[in-house]
């Protein structure tokens, strides 16, 4: 005969294996679509405007994905804001981007080297540190400094 405590015991690791696959499960699924999202988006070679988003799912505001993107097309920081926002929404419509800053980004494709500076009158500076840190991601083979310096 089984006793109370046997019985707890099992009901107990039982429901323990159960919420932790759900979170599992849960968590997979708000990762899935954050992973859809390209860290980096930046022209090939030249100087131009880049800004740094944070993307999260709405209603799951635990994971946040920051994201750097950065077009020579585009003549205003808002303008790379709209077209990602755009790209977002072709994911997911509960994708939620939020501009932190912004800046320039100074591209030599030829030299292996990314220069990350200034600010955007719209945005504000972003935190060049964290843009560096994650352009380093794709660029690691890349001489990339930074600055506060210039606009």
């Amino acid at each position: 005969m089984c006793s109370l405590r046997s019985v707890l015991v099992r009901f107990t690791r039982q429901s323990v294996r159960q919420a932790v696959n759900i979170s599992k499960r849960r968590f997979s699924k708000m990762s899935e679509t954050l992973n859809k999202v390209e860290e980096i988006d930046i022209d090939s070679d030249g100087v131009f405007k880049y800004i740094l988003i944070e993307v999260k799912e709405k209603g799951k505001n635990d994971n946040v994905k920051k994201i750097v993107r950065g077009y020579a097309r585009c003549h205003w920081h808002a303008d790379i804001f709209d077209e990602t926002e755009a790209v977002l929404k072709k994911i997911s419509p509960n994708l939620k981007a939020n501009c932190v800053g912004g800046g320039r980004i100074q591209h030599d494709a030829a030299d292996k080297k990314l220069k990350v500076y200034g600010y955007s009158q719209g945005f504000g500076k972003a935190d060049h540190e964290v843009s560096v840190s994650i352009l380093k991601k794709k660029y690691s083979d890349y001489d990339i400094t930074w600055s506060d310096e210039g606009y």
